[in-house]
């Protein structure tokens, strides 16, 4: 059976949900590393109000590559999956099939890559990056403007900013009606850009990694 990857959001609403989720940020990832099947994970936060450099306290995620779906399902099933689950007010998790990828996340190309996907099947993108402490001040002075103009964007289902540490390194998810409207965000999209053209001309990054999926199931 084939990779999957699974992305799941959990939204908390009373402050000590929230105050939780945070200390669960300390101690979760060394139990999650000894799920059986798991090959590479991240738990991270998010931001407020779309790619944000104001923390969301909210809502956290749950980015995990599996070596096949029953290793995906035997977690969802767990103890561990229902504790968290106990934590939060709510959550939703995203089934997906990378099938293009360049750069690297943590020194490995985490994703095995279909190549294929199903004409009408919605898809989604993960964009990642540690970014050099110089350039901080630069990039988040443009991050705004990105942020608005993705929520106007045609085919834009999703779309929200991650991170594994706060503003160093920093990932945005998002998920689109089809593969066309993502690349016209992309590439056709004025301060997308900008953003982009300045990365490649400033050296922004110390590591990069963008990846597209398929997603096959929600």
């Amino acid at each position: 059976m084939e990779q999957i990857v699974t992305i799941t959001f959990f939204h908390y609403h009373s402050w000590r949900q929230k105050w939780s989720a945070l200390t669960n940020m300390g101690w979760l990832p060394r139990k999650i590393a000894k799920i059986p099947g798991l090959s590479f994970f991240k738990l991270m936060g998010s931001g407020k109000d779309g790619f944000s450099i104001k923390p969301n306290w909210g809502t956290y995620s749950l980015l995990a590559v599996w070596e096949n779906p029953t290793a995906a399902e035997s977690y969802f099933k767990s103890e561990l999956f229902a504790f968290q689950k106990e934590q939060c007010i709510d959550h939703n998790t995203h089934y997906l099939r990378a099938y293009q990828a360049h750069g690297t996340w943590d020194g490995k190309q985490p994703f095995s890559l279909n190549g294929k996907v199903q004409d009408g099947n919605p898809i989604a993108v993960i964009t990642r990056a540690t970014i050099k402490l110089r350039h901080l001040r630069t990039f988040w002075k443009d991050v705004p403007q990105v942020s608005q103009s993705i929520m106007q964007k045609e085919g834009r289902r999703f779309s929200i900013g991650i991170g594994e540490r706060p503003l160093v390194m920093q990932a945005t998810f998002s998920i689109w009606d089809s593969a066309v409207q993502m690349k016209a965000f992309a590439y056709q999209s004025k301060y997308h850009k900008e953003v982009v053209a300045k990365t490649r001309r400033l050296g922004w990054y110390k590591e990069e990694m963008f990846t597209r999926f398929e997603v096959v199931d929600m």
